[in-house]
């Protein structure tokens, strides 16, 4: 299969399909952290959707603007500054909607996202599970997957106890030390598919 990974700098989910075999490509506006940059498109993602006969399509849109634990941020006593992230949001929301209609080519794709307003603005979506629901992995971080084109929920390969989930994505914990909540890397850093779901992507949906 010839798959594009879009809105990913970290290559987990690119390297999963590779190892089974796929010609994968992960694409990004930044450079990737994966250490495979021949298989590494570094552009606009939608640009890249038309560019290509793709058979799948991963897409993970910023959501910065778009998760739940966000929306605080858009109602402070600054109406000035409520403004200026609000138009952020709405761009955002415009380019998440972008592989929504890219969705009517008939290409199977997969469009992942925090719990987030896309349930409200857009719709439910088809799949919400945590990176503990797959093998190796122990985190809590609800997320979403809309998915097209006959493309199927991911099932899970463990259950993991609750006295073993951890919540350290949400914590951004980095060489043993508390990383700035605020920083870019910390938001990268936070964003990166976990290896468990990224495997359980390649393995079933390849």
């Amino acid at each position: 299969m010839k798959v594009l990974v879009a809105c990913e700098e970290s290559q987990r989910v690119c390297i999963a399909f590779r190892e089974k075999g796929h010609e994968a490509y992960s694409c990004d506006i930044k450079p990737c952290s994966g250490g495979h940059p021949e298989w590494h498109i570094q552009s606009d993602a939608i640009g890249v959707l038309y560019g290509d006969d793709w058979d799948l399509i991963i897409a993970h849109p910023p959501c910065t603007r778009l998760c739940s634990s966000g929306q605080s941020w858009y109602y402070t006593k600054d109406e000035e500054y409520n403004k200026k992230k609000r138009a952020e949001q709405k761009e955002a929301i415009e380019f998440f909607m972008k592989f929504v209609r890219f969705a009517d080519s008939g290409t199977k794709i997969a469009i992942e996202n925090p719990i987030g307003i896309m349930s409200t603005i857009y719709r439910k979506p088809d799949q919400i599970y945590n990176p503990f629901d797959f093998a190796f992995e122990t985190e809590c971080k609800k997320t979403c997957l809309w998915l097209f084109n006959g493309l199927q929920p991911l099932d899970h390969t463990q259950y993991l106890q609750k006295e073993f989930r951890t919540t350290n994505i949400h914590k951004a914990i980095k060489d043993g030390k508390w990383m700035r909540w605020n920083s870019e890397e910390t938001k990268t850093f936070r964003s990166k598919t976990p290896e468990g779901v990224a495997r359980a992507m390649a393995n079933q949906w390849g």
